[in-house]
């Protein structure tokens, strides 16, 4: 009789095709020391406390799953924006798509590059927010990411950037699976803005790493769209000196599965970050299943945080936001802000909220609200009553309730753009 088949361990199977990418000695210990935090953590489970709402089965696979190409003659979102482009297709660097990577108050570089030179500034960040961000909260599929990236590029911001950094990802292979990590470090009095958009590949893996020093701005847009069989699960670790501004914003529409984790540790005094983001989810089209988790740690003096994120859902797509707001005890004067909403246009959609406060200091303003709802019946027969069409008048609500989280973009251009986006949406979607 045969032996019976043994079961291969889930994590001996997920790393058993990818391979330490070799780099300078401490690139290498850093990719190790990513590994065996992995090794210690195993791979996220449906059981852990922040996968409870989101399964991570197809995350885990050895392979990623098979992801159709969508054919669209739309215009890439940011295309009017005059930017500094990078492009990855099927998450590697394409040279030839690319402009050249030198511009005024940055230098940018290919990540094998940086992590292959003895002396670098890399060399005291790649990992390094990772790591720090794996506390309270283990983050495995983040670890997995330093371990393995296989491309992304390394900005430092040492002045007011010309332009915006716009990474464009293309996804050509319906069975790529990429893996990026990308580091931003902006110097004292220094700006920055990032974009990025595109669908990637059909399975996409990618970590930030932004570290923002004192007097510093850092603004990030993106646009995760277009292909309806994707999956992503993308990490942002930021962490703020004195006086600094970080604000990021995450337009999301289509997508099997997009786990979307911010991890921000504001560490200097009068800092300021902000994450907003909004999501678009039909599943007429294909399932649907969007998640926001955020973790913001206040650990100095006079700080403020905002989180507003709104998702709109119909024909069973899933929703599902998890917020933390941390304040130390020494974390004193801090506005911390949490909202997250879901409009559900039908009764099959669905979304789950766990929005959180823990807070040490006493002399602090924090609040969070979390709603779900449908369609308001008097605004849309009040508007249907003055002869728009009731598709029309359904769409200018939904733009109407998106608005908080949109204006949390600074860039009244990117800001436009990222509204043309979701009216085109909701054209193709209009029941």
């Amino acid at each position: 009789m045969a032996n019976p088949a043994v079961k291969q361990d889930p994590l001996a199977a997920r790393i058993a095709g990818l391979t330490l990418p070799d780099g300078a000695g401490w690139a290498n210990e850093a990719r190790g020391a990513a590994l065996s935090r992995l090794t210690a953590m195993g791979l996220p489970r449906k059981r852990d406390e922040y996968w409870k709402y989101s399964d991570p089965t197809t995350l885990n696979a050895p392979e990623a799953p098979r992801a159709g190409l969508f054919v669209t003659d739309e215009a890439m979102p940011f295309s009017d924006t005059d930017r500094l482009k990078i492009v990855f297709v099927d998450g590697v660097f394409d040279a030839e798509a690319s402009d050249d990577l030198s511009m005024e108050g940055v230098e940018i570089e290919r990540l094998s590059d940086a992590l292959a030179r003895d002396i670098h500034w890399a060399r005291d960040h790649y990992g390094v927010l990772e790591t720090r961000g794996q506390s309270p909260v283990e983050r495995p599929l983040a670890a997995l990411n330093t371990a393995f990236a296989t491309d992304g590029v390394v900005i430092r911001a040492t002045g007011k950037a010309a332009k915006p950094i716009s990474l464009i990802y293309l996804h050509k292979s319906e069975t790529s699976d990429a893996i990026l990590h990308h580091l931003v470090k902006v110097e004292e009095g220094a700006s920055v803005t990032v974009l990025e958009n595109g669908p990637a590949a059909a399975r996409f893996s990618k970590c930030m790493e932004v570290e923002v020093a004192d007097g510093g701005q850092f603004h990030h847009v993106r646009a995760q769209g277009r292909d309806h069989e994707r999956r992503a699960s993308t990490h942002m670790f930021a962490r703020l000196g004195q006086e600094s501004v970080y604000k990021s914003f995450t337009l999301t529409v289509n997508g099997i599965l997009t786990r979307n984790e911010q991890v921000v540790e504001i560490a200097g005094d009068n800092a300021v970050a902000h994450i907003a983001g909004a999501a678009l989810g039909d599943g007429a089209t294909g399932a649907f299943h969007h998640d926001d988790t955020v973790f913001v740690t206040h650990d100095a003096v006079d700080c403020e945080s905002r989180q507003v994120f709104k998702k709109v859902l119909r024909n069973g797509a899933e929703g599902v936001f998890q917020g933390k707001i941390l304040v130390k005890p020494d974390a004193q004067k801090t506005d911390g802000y949490q909202l997250s909403q879901s409009l559900l246009l039908d009764e099959d959609s669905s979304f789950q909220a766990k929005p959180e406060l823990e807070i040490y200091a006493d002399d602090v303003q924090c609040s969070h609200g979390s709603t779900t709802g449908a369609i308001d019946e008097e605004a849309l027969f009040y508007l249907r009553s003055r002869g728009v069409p009731e598709g029309a008048a359904t769409d200018l609500l939904v733009l109407a309730f998106l608005a908080e989280a949109i204006d949390e973009i600074e860039d009244e251009s990117l800001r436009e753009d990222i509204l043309t986006r979701l009216q085109g949406w909701l054209d193709r979607h209009r029941g």
